[in-house]
């Protein structure tokens, strides 16, 4: 496990998400590794590209300062496309990454479903390993 240098995570802002993103800013800071928050923005979302972004940063900087990892080794990457394809993509340069990590559900979960489509399709067609974190249960539930 100590040749896992990069670490893509599907980043929608959502709970599920960033319950991944802390999981894997954890391993991160454990091997020493960066993490690369990938945002895959779809046609309806390309009007609001520059404000999802700016949210989504201002989330990753949060996330980042509670887990202590140095913010100089984690980035969003905001990319066209549907989620699956662009954390297929992470594999190979210039991302290069070793592993994904992705909430079970996204933003555009159903109800009742264990795993939401994109971390289904990333589990058929990945060629690294993936992480697959347990959907996010608030204090009450």
């Amino acid at each position: 496990m100590n040749d896992l240098k990069t670490v893509a995570v599907g980043f929608d802002g959502s709970p599920d998400s960033q319950a991944a993103v802390y999981w894997a800013l954890s391993l991160a800071r454990q091997l020493d590794a960066e993490v690369v928050l990938v945002h895959a923005v779809g046609l309806l979302e390309h009007t609001r590209r520059d404000s999802v972004a700016d949210e989504l940063t201002a989330i990753m900087t949060r996330l980042t300062l509670e887990r202590g990892v140095d913010p100089s080794r984690v980035r969003l990457l905001v990319v066209d496309g549907d989620a699956c394809s662009a954390l297929l993509r992470c594999a190979d340069e210039p991302v290069g990454a070793d592993m994904l990590v992705v909430g079970s559900r996204g933003a555009g979960a159903h109800a009742g479903l264990l795993l939401g489509s994109t971390s289904l399709e990333l589990a058929e067609h990945t060629t690294i390993p993936l992480v697959v974190v347990p959907h996010h249960r608030s204090a009450g539930a």
